[in-house]
């Protein structure tokens, strides 16, 4: 499993993906809003969406798990 995790502190502005989904390589999981700037969260690993751990207007810390992707 390979873990999404949040580069900065920032609010969830839009969740892109679904449990259950297949993302490619570079795919968006969710796009993060800081100080007016979109901040695009994408997977560096091919696989299938297998965990979501945030929501549109929940607040991330540097660090938060975002989305677990099974990679096989």
């Amino acid at each position: 499993m390979a873990e999404i995790r949040a580069e900065i502190t920032a609010n969830v502005w839009q969740v892109v993906v679904e449990e259950g989904q297949m993302v490619a390589e570079g795919d968006e999981i969710c796009i993060l809003e800081s100080m007016k700037m979109e901040i695009p969260v994408i997977t560096e690993v091919p696989g299938v969406v297998r965990e979501l751990h945030v929501a549109p207007e929940q607040v991330v810390q540097e660090g938060d798990l975002i989305a677990l992707i099974d990679e096989s």
